[in-house]
């Protein structure tokens, strides 16, 4: 039973670590063979949305990491 319950709680640390609240973003532009593109790092789900409007809104193409 001590083997279940503390695989079990390394299972939800796991979890924990690997579901941060802050992601890292990429937003890119293209015009025909040049490319560039910007990194945001430790952005909230909040800034992130701001930043993707910002992004599409000037032709750039949004991804996270």
């Amino acid at each position: 039973m001590k083997k279940v319950l503390s695989i079990g709680g390394f299972a939800v640390l796991g979890i924990v670590a690997l579901s941060s609240c802050k992601k890292d973003y990429t937003c890119t532009f293209s015009a025909g063979s040049v490319s560039t593109s910007q990194t945001y790092t430790d952005l909230t789900k909040t800034q992130a949305d701001a930043q993707e409007t910002n992004c599409e809104f000037l032709g750039g193409t949004w991804a996270k990491k």
